[in-house]
């Protein structure tokens, strides 16, 4: 069993349920899924691109990513409907939470000049969006076999969540390294 799932089921949960009034155990904030997307630019040029970013967040997530395609032609940004715009992996049940043990613990700390994230970076729903500004920063990845730097969004998505607070006390309990200036 992953680390973090079962910290979360023995640790958090009875926590959670103090903090927020004894709820049921079904209505407090859990993790549903994380998306993490690469947009690849103007890869639709350079096509060793598209399978260089397709091959590292293969390895990052541990499952095979999905192109994401353009709905809509643009021509302000020279782009054409069906053009292949980006790539993206859900992550749920187990491999999510070892994929956030990981970004928490190993990930986050090799960032250059890292004071914590946004606190303030939740969508009003509950769910917790970051930026990351290249690949490297994931130990599975091993630089020698870069050509290209790529950054990615990840999206941490949670249910059960009245607001943005129960969310941000969730991702707490989980360790998540948000930063206190802000």
């Amino acid at each position: 069993m992953a680390r973090l799932l079962e910290q979360y089921r023995s640790e958090i949960v009875p926590a959670l349920q103090k903090k927020l009034d004894g709820r049921n155990v079904l209505s407090l904030p859990r993790l549903e899924k994380i998306v993490v997307s690469m947009g690849l630019g103007k890869s639709h040029d350079e096509p060793k691109r598209t399978e260089a970013a397709m091959q590292d967040l293969a390895t990052i997530t541990g499952q095979k990513p999905v192109l994401t395609k353009a709905k809509k032609s643009v021509a302000s940004f020279h782009l054409r409907q069906g053009v292949v715009v980006g790539a993206k992996v859900t992550i749920r049940g187990r491999r999510m939470y070892e994929f956030l043990d990981r970004l928490i613990n190993l990930a986050m700390p090799r960032i250059r000049d890292f004071r914590g994230m946004d606190p303030n970076a939740f969508d009003g729903r509950g769910s917790y969006s970051l930026g990351v500004t290249e690949q490297l920063v994931f130990p599975e990845v091993r630089v020698d076999d870069v050509k290209f730097q790529q950054g990615m969004n990840i999206t941490i998505v949670i249910t059960g969540s009245r607001s943005d607070e129960e969310s941000r006390t969730l991702l707490e309990a989980f360790g998540f390294p948000f930063s206190r200036d802000q």
